[in-house]
């Protein structure tokens, strides 16, 4: 179970930093150049916002079951690095991530002018990816 949960994760996460990608680039072409917010525009931007909760769902299951999760806080742990970053930097920075790129999503959802859904999408999904991309284990990823 752990093995597949973990491989899912890790999978998802490329399509996820794609989509997000995605969504961040078209958002602000939306915006700058004033588009109308289309049933496309709420397509690429619900897409996004449904595996990015899908990717926390995995983390938060491996969160649970991993060796390198809650079952590895101690003091230790604030001492290493690479121990801090999986029990606690990355699962806490993906949780901000989520809730910032669902409240852009709500706040564009209801708003009435075009071009505020376009910015709050832009500023919200930006941020929220900016800080995925802060606490991924890249050391995994690159090496």
């Amino acid at each position: 179970m752990y093995t597949i949960l973990k491989s899912a994760h890790s999978l998802a996460a490329y399509l996820t930093l794609i989509l997000l990608l995605t969504a961040v680039l078209y958002a602000f072409y939306g915006w700058i150049n004033k588009k109308p917010f289309t049933n496309g525009s709420k397509i690429v931007f619900l897409l996004a916002l449904i595996i990015i909760h899908l990717q926390f769902v995995f983390g938060l299951a491996l969160y649970f079951l991993s060796p390198l999760g809650i079952s590895n806080l101690s003091g230790g742990t604030m001492k290493n690095s690479a121990a801090r970053l999986y029990a606690l930097e990355h699962p806490l920075m993906m949780l901000i991530s989520v809730i910032l790129i669902t409240i852009g999503y709500s706040r564009s959802k209801r708003a009435f002018d075009e071009k505020i859904k376009y910015k709050t999408t832009s500023i919200f999904y930006t941020i929220g990816f900016l800080l995925i991309l802060t606490r991924l284990p890249w050391s995994i990823w690159l090496g």
